[in-house]
């Protein structure tokens, strides 16, 4: 079994350790955190920043990646992504509950939670979270560095671009474009398509800013 390392030991990365060990992904995680004073975070060690990944990797401390740092920082992510991608190789969870079709396509860096559906010929593009008990219906694909809330429900032959933010509960009929660095809100519902990124909420939604 690999050791996993985990950018980030706050909420989100405590969650991605505890599925990789539980669930049986890999052996053994550690932390990189570039803001925690603690040595140990919930029995998982602290062994470095962000600055000292290469060396780590270079020394066989771990074997994959993850970044677990929250929606609220999805820029960040992307960033973090676009560094060591070329460098690294990301890890992938996905959860033994959850139900993946043989023609979907989850790409490195993602982490499925507990309960998700993920349908034919959908695709979960690179370094993207899906919380507990999201559906993705056939023919679509959630964009790079997305994070949806757990229960979202997304219809087919829908595209969401990179950086969305889909909240807790919402909804989004088939045949729907949402472009970059769109967040909808909770229990929103989406009927037609966005192509001006921004907030959005209600049911069903309107541009808040």
């Amino acid at each position: 079994m690999k050791t996993l390392a985990i950018i980030g030991s706050g909420d989100l990365g405590q969650q991605l350790s505890r599925y990789a060990l539980s669930d049986l992904h890999y052996s053994n995680v550690v932390f990189f955190d570039d803001f925690s004073k603690e040595k140990i975070v919930n029995n998982i060690p602290v062994i470095g920043k962000t600055k000292d990944i290469e060396e780590a990797f270079e020394l066989k401390k771990f074997d994959e990646l993850l970044i677990g740092i929250g929606y609220k920082h999805l820029a960040e992510k992307k960033i973090i992504f676009e560094k060591f991608q070329a460098k690294i190789p990301f890890g992938k969870i996905i959860h033994s509950t959850a139900l993946i079709d043989s023609t979907a396509i989850v790409e490195k860096g993602t982490v499925i939670y507990p309960g998700c559906i993920i349908d034919a010929q959908a695709v979960i593009k690179e370094n993207v979270v899906l919380n507990i008990g999201c559906t993705i219906a056939h023919d679509t694909i959630i964009g790079s560095h997305s994070f949806l809330s757990p229960r979202v429900a997304v219809a087919g032959f829908t595209t969401i671009k990179e950086q969305c933010f889909l909240g807790i509960n919402s909804t989004i009929i088939d045949n729907i474009n949402i472009t970059a660095k769109t967040q909808i809100g909770a229990g929103s519902l989406v009927i037609k398509s966005i192509d001006k990124k921004g907030l959005y909420i209600g049911s069903p939604v309107r541009f808040i800013r």
